[in-house]
């Protein structure tokens, strides 16, 4: 048998090289890898060039096996398990603090001025209100010491003769007169008697020149008592808030007491006591009906009208004021002064 030449011998050795060689390469492909090993990579081989003649054929195939072996070892490498991310750490809250505010100067406390107004509101308010009250309640219990009238004609020079008596030293006889004389309905109304002033205005109406007034005893005590004796609409109003307070305080006996302790009967002469001495002689306890009807008819004007030698008009007056006396103390109408 001939034998073969060297040429045919080398290339049936690198035709059975070429798979030895890629298979061994599978087998290291195939064989595991320990965790943590990193696979080196194999350098490819020289790209081959077709234009170069002596660039052999097996190389070109082997790479191609080592790419494929490592394509499969990264398949069958498992992936590793994403490391968790840390919580992010809680956020502290913002805590704001304000600048503190800058001191203000103190200011002056400064007292509170009232105006003008407000004090003239508080002063009527004094005088018309409390003022009157107290009054009428100390006067409840204690005698006047002066009126305001008593002072007008003392400082006129007319002097003053005051004696304070006690109802229960007083004859009824005047008491019955008093209320005869000028106010029937004394016992009956509450201050004012409506009936008698439209009595007295129809009266001024027709004859201007002679002024009748409607008065009660009650409005004419609380006027002796605690205002000046001029006429205005003033002092009509702070008569009538007297004369309601008078009776809601005093009473009736108290009233009576009190108008015919402080009436005036003469220049200087104040109260039944002082105007039964300087008259008659007597004291008021004494007093008859025909001297208590005198004194009762020289009441409305008494620094003209004389009760001792009467002129003709006070004499008459006086003769009415006995018979409507008697109709008094019979029917009863000056009981409240006694009760």
């Amino acid at each position: 048998m001939a034998e073969p030449d060297d040429e045919t011998a080398q290339d049936e050795e690198a035709a059975h090289a070429v798979p030895t060689e890629a298979a061994s390469l599978a087998d290291d492909a195939l064989e595991p890898q320990a965790p943590g090993e990193e696979t080196a990579p194999t350098e490819p081989d020289a790209v081959s060039d077709p234009l170069l003649p002596d660039e052999e054929p097996s190389a070109v195939s082997g790479m191609e096996s080592s790419l494929a072996s490592s394509e499969i070892v990264e398949e069958l490498e498992p992936e590793p398990e994403p490391t968790p991310e840390p919580a992010p750490a809680p956020i502290p809250p913002v805590i704001r603090t304000l600048p503190p505010a800058p001191a203000r100067a103190a200011r002056p406390v400064r007292p509170r001025r009232r105006g003008l107004l407000g004090r003239l509101v508080m002063l009527v308010l004094i005088v018309t209100i409390a003022a009157p009250l107290l009054a009428v309640t100390v006067s409840r219990f204690t005698p006047p010491l002066m009126t305001p009238l008593m002072a007008m004609r003392l400082v006129e020079g007319r002097g003053w003769d005051y004696r304070w008596r006690p109802i229960s030293e007083i004859s009824p006889a005047l008491v019955q007169a008093a209320v005869a004389a000028e106010d029937a309905r004394f016992c009956s109304h509450h201050g004012f008697d409506f009936q008698a002033m439209r009595k007295a205005l129809a009266h001024n109406e027709k004859r201007p020149g002679k002024v009748r007034g409607g008065s009660t005893i009650s409005q004419q005590a609380a006027k002796n008592v605690f205002l000046w004796p001029a006429r205005s609409y003033v002092r009509k109003g702070m008569e009538a808030y007297f004369t309601v307070l008078t009776e809601a305080l005093w009473g009736k006996r108290r009233i009576m007491e009190v108008y015919l302790n402080v009436a005036e009967w003469g220049p200087g002469i104040y109260g039944a006591q002082a105007a039964s001495e300087r008259y008659f002689g007597v004291d008021a306890a004494d007093l008859t009906p025909s001297q208590a009807s005198r004194l009762a008819a020289i009441l409305p004007s008494p620094l003209k009208w004389k009760a001792v030698h009467p002129g003709r008009y006070v004499a008459k007056r006086s003769r009415r004021i006995v018979a409507a006396s008697g109709t008094v103390r019979a029917d009863g109408l000056a009981a409240c002064v006694y009760r």
